[in-house]
């Protein structure tokens, strides 16, 4: 009788031991979170053009690999025929969203809610570019960086109140190197990537400025050089006021009357303007409301001047325009001779390393698992500039699936998601 009450522990013991060690084994065969299979794998700074599957642990890329098998992930996403790239890092953007009474862009409505506008386009990271200066900063971080999924990094204006209104940003007296690198350098060197010149109606002193701060701080200067009646030169600008590593934005821009152009009437790309670009200036695209025209765009993509930066302009006053999101602006260039691994580059690596964050860009394992899925569309699609005028093409980028730091933030079609039938049988 013992012996048999010692066989019955013994085998309930057994069977316990046998589903510990199953249930072990599952959760260890089951180690990735969520895999991506079978896309077209695009990451420029990896050298990946190839289909593979990317997998997904921790918030972190796991693994870039062909044939991984689905046994060893908890969640499985079928993207065949789909092309999947590091999260999307839009450089120019304005989202200091504020009801600040007649202010533009400084905490004003003109600029926009990050997470409205990001991950329906494969945006996993923005940088504003100035809507904020040092004295208005620390709002913008508590009001916009500190609640927003979207990863939100800027580049700090050298006016002290950002971008108030265009009188604000004429005040030579409120533009202090000093204390604009001091603010990046000493309290918030993990979010302030640059400094921002723009919208000055007088001569150089404004860039001057910015860039005395840039060397300060050790970061980049972008330049929005228009507004000057007459034009100002830009060759002067490139050669005698920026550094290699500073960005000139709005680069496709048409607006002759105030701002000297890249490619002139002719249609031919200024020759300064190329040797400049190998030097190491940066050339931003930032489309915006009225600063990209077809007539400087497509014969400079002709004659082989491409953008270093893809980039937006991101605000209420372009969204709904030309511009309408950072994947429309992509399929812009690749229905002018860019090819999609050409243009995912500016759009990913590019940026990263522009604005000193080579932990971005990639989907590097190790990395936060920030990813975009598109599908390339292909049909009889119309492109506006910001001129109204507009180019037909054949192909069109359009955001499938978005995952910031390992979390599903957009599905156009549902393609992570099981069927409501599965619901109504409780699986």
């Amino acid at each position: 009788m013992l012996l048999l009450l010692d066989l019955k522990k013994t085998s309930r013991f057994l069977v316990l031991l046998c589903l510990l060690l199953f249930s072990f084994s599952l959760t260890k065969a089951q180690e990735i979170d969520l895999l991506l299979r079978g896309g077209h794998v695009i990451d420029p700074k990896n050298n990946i053009d190839a289909i593979m599957d990317v997998a997904v642990t921790g918030g972190k890329i796991a693994r870039v690999a062909a044939n991984i098998p689905a046994s060893s992930a908890k969640k499985t996403v079928d993207v065949k025929g789909l092309y999947v790239v590091p999260g999307l890092i839009d450089m120019h953007a304005h989202v200091f969203y504020g009801t600040t009474p007649d202010a533009y862009i400084a905490n004003a409505p003109t600029s926009v809610q990050p997470d409205a506008f990001t991950f329906r386009t494969g945006v996993t990271t923005v940088v504003d570019a100035g809507s904020s200066g040092w004295r208005n900063f620390r709002t913008f971080k508590a009001q916009t960086i500190d609640k927003s999924q979207t990863r939100v990094l800027a580049f700090l204006n050298i006016v002290g109140t950002g971008m108030a209104s265009r009188y604000e940003e004429q005040d030579l007296t409120d533009m202090n190197p000093t204390m604009v690198a001091n603010m990046i350098t000493r309290l918030f060197p993990d979010i302030l990537v640059g400094i921002k010149s723009a919208h000055f109606w007088g001569d150089y002193s404004q860039v001057q400025k910015a860039v005395e701060a840039g060397k300060m701080a050790n970061v980049p200067v972008m330049v929005d050089f228009g507004e000057h009646k007459p034009p100002l030169s830009i060759e002067k600008l490139f050669t005698e006021y920026l550094r290699p590593g500073d960005i000139f934005t709005h680069t496709y821009s048409y607006g002759p009357t105030q701002r000297e152009t890249v490619v002139d009437e002719a249609g031919k790309v200024k020759p300064f303007v190329l040797d400049v670009q190998k030097k190491g200036l940066v050339f931003d695209v930032g489309h915006g409301g009225g600063a990209f025209a077809w007539r400087q765009a497509v014969p400079a993509m002709k004659q082989g001047f491409k953008p270093n930066v893809i980039s937006t302009d991101l605000h209420a006053e372009s969204m709904n325009g030309a511009m309408k999101g950072l994947d429309n602006v992509i399929s812009k260039f690749l229905n002018i001779g860019m090819t999609l691994p050409d243009a995912i580059l500016r759009a990913t690596w590019n940026p990263a390393q522009v604005i000193h964050r080579p932990d971005l860009g990639s989907l590097s394992v190790g990395s936060d698992a920030d990813v975009a899925v598109f599908n390339l569309r292909k049909g009889d699609f119309g492109f506006l500039d910001t001129r109204r005028t507009v180019l037909k093409g054949d192909k069109k980028l359009e955001a499938e699936l978005t995952i910031r730091a390992g979390k599903i933030v957009w599905d156009l079609n549902g393609i992570s998601a099981g069927g409501w039938e599965a619901e109504l049988q409780g699986k």
